[in-house]
C-alpha cells in the first residue's frame, strides 16, 4: 500500500498529514508507530488523517493518531495544520471551515498573513468530564508524585491537561514528572503534562510532556490549557502570548462560557508518499 502524505508543523510540532478523502486509509496501530518513527519511517508527533464527515454542521472530519499508535481526541497545532492542508490541497475554498472530531466541532480560521485561529470551544473543569478523579472542583488541587506533591490544575480543551506552575522552565523536572503525571491513576485516560513559567500578565513559557508522545516543540491545547489556567488563578490578563520551544502561540479567553481562542503558524514542509 502506497501512501502520499504531507509533513507540515505547527510551531514544531511536526505531522505526518494524510488525505482521506481522495485515497483510501485505514492504518494499523503498528502502521501508524512506523509512520510516526524518526528513525524508519517519516518521523513526526502525530499523525492527521483528513476524512469525510457525515454531520450536515461540518465539512470535514478530524482524526489524531499519536507517535504510539492511539486515537486522541483534540490536537490544538494540528488544528491550524488541517485547515491550511485542506485549502492547499484545494479539498475546499473557505478560509474558516467546521471540523469534527472525537471531542466536538472546532471552527480552524485561515487568516491573511498565514497563520491560523482556531476556535477550540469552552475549557472543562468539571474532574468527571476531564476525567480527572477528585472528591474536589478546587481550581488547584495535590497531586502526589512518587515522593513529591505538586499543585496542579486539571483542564479538558478537548483533551485532558494536568498544568503546574514553576519558577523556571528549564529547570523544570518535564522529564521525570511527565511520564509519572501522563500515567498517573487520577486520569484515567492518562494526560498530558504542562509545566508553565509566568513571565509576566501577559506572557508564559510552556513546556509539555505529551500522552503518547512524550515531550514536544509546542503543544496547542497546552497553551490553550495553560493559560486557561493562569487566568483561572488570576495570574493573567485574557490575551497571552506563549513561547514555547518550537515557536510562539497567541491564546484569548474571555472567562467562563466563553471559547478559548488559539492563534499561531501552520507551516507545509514537504510532499512525499511511503511504501507500507
Amino acid at each position: 500500500m502506497t501512501l502520499k502524505f504531507t509533513k507540515m508543523h505547527g510551531a514544531g510540532n511536526d505531522f505526518v498529514v494524510l488525505d482521506g478523502v481522495r485515497q483510501s486509509v485505514a492504518l494499523s496501530p503498528e502502521q501508524l508507530r512506523f509512520i510516526a518513527d524518526r528513525h524508519f519511517g517519516i518521523g513526526c508527533d502525530q499523525i492527521l488523517l483528513v476524512e469525510k464527515t457525515q454531520r450536515d454542521d461540518a465539512d470535514f472530519r478530524y482524526r489524531i493518531f499519536n507517535a504510539d499508535g492511539g486515537e486522541v481526541e483534540q490536537c490544538g497545532n494540528g488544528a491550524r495544520c488541517f485547515v491550511r492542508f485542506v485549502h492547499e490541497k484545494k479539498l475546499t475554498s473557505k478560509r474558516e471551515i467546521v471540523v469534527e472530531t472525537r471531542s466536538g466541532l472546532i471552527s480552524p480560521r485561515l487568516e491573511e498573513d498565514g497563520r491560523v485561529t482556531v476556535n477550540m470551544g469552552l475549557p472543562i473543569f468539571d474532574p468527571e468530564r476531564i476525567p480527572f478523579t477528585s472528591d474536589s472542583k478546587d481550581v488547584t488541587q495535590p497531586l502526589q508524585i512518587g515522593n513529591a506533591t505538586v499543585q496542579i490544575t486539571a483542564v479538558s480543551i478537548g483533551n485532558p491537561h494536568a498544568v503546574q506552575v514553576v519558577d523556571d522552565i528549564e529547570a523544570a523536572p518535564v522529564a521525570t514528572q511527565g511520564p509519572l503525571i501522563e500515567t498517573h491513576a487520577r486520569f484515567p485516560k492518562r494526560v498530558n503534562a504542562g509545566f508553565m513559567q509566568i513571565v509576566d500578565r501577559e506572557h508564559i513559557r510552556l513546556r509539555v510532556f505529551e500522552r503518547g508522545a512524550g515531550e514536544t516543540l509546542s503543544c496547542g491545547t497546552g497553551a490553550c490549557a495553560a493559560v486557561v489556567t493562569g487566568i483561572r488563578r488570576k495570574l493573567l490578563d485574557n490575551t497571552v502570548h506563549v513561547a514555547t520551544r518550537g515557536g510562539n502561540l497567541s491564546i484569548t479567553w474571555a472567562g467562563e462560557r466563553s471559547p478559548v481562542m488559539m492563534t499561531g503558524p501552520a507551516i507545509s514542509v514537504f510532499d512525499g508518499e511511503i511504501n507500507l
